[in-house]
């Protein structure tokens, strides 16, 4: 189960703080705040009273307990505590631990390695979808998953994603999505789960780029596809674009905008701004100038191309609706 609690009621929290949980003696917990800092575990009858350290670094205060079975996964450099209600077979996690493995190490490559002294992540399975997974993913994840494939997993802190395993063996790969939130500072600024377009799309284009790393390149052109059905090819003058629009023109914008200026730069460019905001948040402001850095252009004016106006450039809806044009752009676009 997860809680979040917080007895602060607005101005400037406390240096330090206790959070105190009391769970029964059987059950797993993680917490923010720094654990090995918990001034006192108090035991009466079948239940545990922890009392862990709070600092305003930590974030919002959260709480995952439950009656879990544990099991320690290793993917790359991160270790993934993956908490079930059933036993799991180690050989049955062997291939999606390398997929996850996979996915991190693109994050990595794109955003920058998370700023955190323990490398750990936690992936508990959600007792009950209805409240662990919100519209928000949903809508963005419908554009860049197929179909018929059911929204799955959320980021309940920077290190901690639950996940719907109610279909049985656990594909742990399915928490990447979410888990792109903790290399883009979600967990440190839990108000960039708030941006505007075309950052707010930012999130699922990791996703994306994590599912190729898992699937192969033929991903990208899927996907790309995907959105462009989900704008006009011929928009309506002097109208609004609808929500559903402005979210799949939100997400091909990263992609014009690795297309444009090539993988290298652009991942040069997001870890460079992630790595200067970190921990007070971004803007598209923000964005143009990490770009106009690394490349020495005038990147507001591609944005400008991009999303004031309606619909999408001409010359990107070509490239990706052209079999062979899009063949030839991949191969030319890899580093």
């Amino acid at each position: 189960m997860l809680f979040a609690s917080d007895d602060q009621t607005g101005g400037v929290p406390p240096p330090k703080w206790n959070l105190i949980v009391r769970i029964p003696e059987n059950f797993l917990v993680h917490t923010s705040g720094n654990a090995r800092q918990a001034s006192k575990t108090s035991r009466a009858g079948n239940e545990r009273t922890i009392r862990i350290t709070q600092t305003p670094q930590d974030g919002y205060p959260f709480i995952v307990a439950g009656k879990y079975v544990a099991a320690t996964l290793t993917a790359g450099q991160e270790k993934v505590n993956l908490w079930t209600r059933a036993a799991q077979d180690p050989e049955a996690l062997r291939q999606p631990s390398e997929s996850l493995a996979r996915v991190l190490q693109e994050y990595e490559s794109v955003f920058g390695k998370r700023p955190r002294d323990s490398r750990q992540l936690w992936i508990v399975e959600c007792p009950d979808a209805v409240g662990c997974f919100t519209s928000t993913t949903s809508n963005f994840a419908r554009l860049t998953s197929d179909q018929n494939e059911k929204i799955s997993s959320e980021m309940a802190s920077e290190d901690t994603a639950m996940v719907d395993l109610a279909g049985g063996t656990p594909e742990i790969a399915a928490a990447a999505p979410s888990l792109a939130s903790s290399w883009l500072g979600y967990g440190q600024n839990p108000g960039f789960f708030e941006q505007v377009p075309p950052l707010s799309a930012l999130p699922a284009f990791a996703a994306a780029r994590g599912r190729e790393a898992v699937e192969g390149p033929q991903v990208r052109e899927q996907i790309v596809r995907r959105l462009l059905r989900e704008v006009p090819a011929k928009p309506a003058a002097h109208q609004p674009e609808t929500e559903d629009v402005l979210r799949a023109k939100s997400l091909l914008f990263f992609y014009g905008l690795q297309d444009r200026f090539g993988p290298q730069v652009f991942n040069a460019a997001l870890s460079h701004m992630l790595s200067a905001r970190r921990g007070g948040g971004f803007d598209l402001d923000d964005l143009i100038s990490a770009f106009e850095q690394e490349t020495h252009q005038n990147v507001a004016q591609f944005v400008r191309e991009w999303m004031k106006r309606p619909g999408v450039p001409e010359e990107f809806r070509a490239r990706y609706e052209n079999s062979a044009a899009f063949e030839v752009h991949s191969k030319e676009s890899k580093p």
